[in-house]
């Protein structure tokens, strides 16, 4: 196996935040077997929060695809992405590894002048055309059963790597002095769940009444902190609108990602559906996360760990990995489909 120390890495992984924190483990497990090796990174806007000033990186390029977005010159745009292309091409890569296998990133990898472009068969969209290194898994891209963690270190396995334990390094990100202080406040008296209920797919929320049986079975006893972004603050509302007393904190609205992971850090359970949240507890090292599944595969994307466990849908058509749910009556049936009094005894037996 060839020594790949001094060699020049380039990882593609430009979205979603989830998908970004499950490639930290290959850059990784890289660093451990190839501590002189050149590793950078190139990753949209939105995702790059554990990448930028991350120990393992060397280098990140940043795609700004929010500014673009707002952007009504698209000309400009296209020659601003040209740029960014020219300065890949520039580093002269001895390896470019092309983790999310779609054609934005695959084109990105056939345009770097790498000499090595390497991919994982099953990905979608023609993005193997741009690679000349293909590893055979014989796993599609999307293989509800195999953990995208798992996946993304085979690549690590081609290139030599012989510590293949997902583990994660994060940039040292400081929190807000207004959340610092909500944290370390708490009543330490009681244990403190953190309940982060809302995500982008409305097929992975579970039902309003459910959060609320959650809820009213432990703010008595317990410390409660709701989290939620600005625009999934309505749901947080609607879900307290039927919450009276208790020690309930919302904090909706009110974090950045920073927060979160102090938050998730020195809380002793966070309980969330299939989101950025159970990832970004994961990749802090949060003590106990329990995340709910409905229309995704909990085998595919949920937290590694001894104290991480999830609750999936046991409907026939979970999990349909849709953004959309295809059934023409009962739709989204599955977010009904855990209860809240088997939720309830899963937290109660987690916390002992």
């Amino acid at each position: 196996m060839e020594d790949l120390n001094g060699k020049k890495i380039l990882i593609i992984r430009l979205s979603a935040l989830g998908d970004t924190i499950h490639t930290i483990p290959l850059a990784n497990a890289l660093r451990k077997k190839y501590p002189d090796i050149i590793l950078d990174w190139v990753i949209e806007d939105k995702a790059s929060d554990f990448i930028v000033n991350n120990p393992l990186i060397n280098r990140v390029c940043i795609i700004p695809k929010n500014r673009w977005k707002e952007s009504k010159n698209k000309i400009k745009n296209f020659f601003e992405y040209l740029s960014i292309i020219k300065k890949i091409r520039k580093e002269k890569y001895d390896i470019v590894i092309d983790t999310q296998q779609l054609l934005k990133s695959a084109v990105i990898m056939g345009l770097s002048g790498a000499k090595r472009k390497i991919t994982l068969d099953g990905g979608r969209e023609f993005s193997w055309i741009f690679s000349n290194e293909i590893i055979k898994t014989g796993r599609k891209l999307f293989d509800l059963y195999y953990h995208v963690v798992k996946r993304n270190l085979e690549f690590a396995k081609y290139l030599g790597c012989d510590d293949l334990t997902p583990s994660i390094v994060i940039p040292d990100l400081k929190c807000s002095d207004e959340i610092k202080y909500i944290i370390d406040n708490l009543d330490k008296s009681r244990k403190t769940i953190v309940i982060s209920p809302a995500t982008t797919w409305g097929n992975k929320h579970w039902h309003i009444k459910g959060w609320v049986d959650v809820i009213n079975a432990f703010k008595d006893e317990y410390n409660i902190i709701l989290t939620a972004s600005e625009k999934e603050k309505k749901y947080t509302s609607q879900i307290l609108s039927f919450i009276i007393g208790g020690n309930i904190i919302d904090l909706s609205g009110r974090t950045t990602i920073k927060d979160l992971i102090y938050i998730y850090k020195n809380c002793n359970l966070l309980l969330s559906p299939d989101s950025g949240s159970c990832h970004i507890a994961w990749a802090a090292g949060a003590e106990k996360i329990v995340s709910l599944f409905f229309a995704t595969s909990a085998s595919r994307t949920m937290p590694l760990g001894n104290n991480y466990y999830s609750i999936s849908s046991e409907l026939e058509c979970s999990p349909c990995m849709r953004k959309k749910c295809l059934l023409k009556g009962d739709k989204n049936i599955c977010t009904y489909s855990i209860k809240s009094d088997k939720v309830i005894q899963i937290l109660k037996n987690v916390l002992q």
